[in-house]
């Protein structure tokens, strides 16, 4: 046997060497990965049983309404007084708007600033 094909061979056994340590690091991750997610899995709540499942209301699933609604007036500050700050505003409630017709784009209109139509002429 010659040196080249020795080192050859010697090159061909640290190759393959090199190959089954990389198998074994990758089948090492592969079983850390199994173990850790067990642990993780081991630590949540349980899933609910069938009992615990959400259930319609008696009435029957929940029907979508549409409506146009009108938000109430801000309350406006005398001349010289200080503006409310949001915290000083009560919660502001909203009420179905006289009129229910649902409002419109014009016509040639994309209805957004800078959406590509022509807008209203």
């Amino acid at each position: 046997m010659d040196t080249a094909s020795m080192q050859l061979a010697a090159a061909s056994g640290l190759m393959s060497l090199f190959l089954f340590i990389v198998a074994v690091g990758l089948l090492a991750l592969l079983a850390g990965g199994f173990w850790l997610t067990s642990r993780v899995r081991s630590n949540e709540s349980p899933r609910p049983r069938p009992e615990e499942q959400p259930k319609l209301p008696p009435e029957g699933p929940v029907r979508e309404i549409r409506q146009n609604r009108e938000s109430a007036e801000v309350p406006r500050t005398a001349k010289g007084e200080r503006p409310l700050t949001p915290y000083e505003l009560s919660n502001m409630d909203s009420r179905p708007s006289e009129s229910q017709d649902r409002p419109r784009w014009s016509k040639g209109s994309s209805g957004s600033f800078g959406g590509g139509g022509l807008g209203a002429h």
